[in-house]
């Protein structure tokens, strides 16, 4: 059974909660990335999507300087590195949520997304079942 630790980026960017929206945004861009992870003292807190800047940020007329704590997600689904592929697909369809922070204990090390799945052709069903989930999920939630 293929593990978590195969096929996540151990390479992630973040951002901590000094970082205001607009840095966030900012380091979205540049990285091309729709997520960034907020750590503090090494610990992951938070994650923050292009999606809350739009809609806990723009929508709701706070300024580019809101604190990322105002905006970020604080209740995370994670994952740790032994994690198996199935369950992490099975979490992000349970939750609609397109990648996961793989922790060790508090600690980030890294992060899987639906888009790792699909590069790998052991998981595409799994990949194909969770984006089918989160998709209809979201156009549900738009009508």
């Amino acid at each position: 059974m293929e593990k978590i630790r195969d096929i996540m980026t151990d390479q992630v960017e973040s951002c901590s909660l000094l970082d205001n929206v607009y840095e966030v945004a900012v380091k979205m861009k540049e990285l091309n990335v729709g997520a960034i992870p907020i750590v503090d003292n090494d610990k992951l807190v938070g994650m923050i999507t292009d999606r809350d800047i739009v809609l806990r940020c723009v929508a709701e007329k706070h300024p580019a300087s809101s604190k990322v704590e105002d905006i970020m997600s604080s209740h995370l689904v994670t994952v740790s590195r032994d994690t198996e592929a199935r369950e992490a697909a099975r979490l992000m369809a349970e939750h609609q949520i397109r990648r996961l922070p793989v922790v060790e204990g508090d600690k980030l090390i890294g992060i899987v997304s639906l888009g790792d799945f699909a590069v790998r052709h052991l998981t595409d069903d799994q990949a194909g079942e969770a984006l089918t989930d989160i998709s209809k999920h979201e156009t549900e939630a738009q009508h």
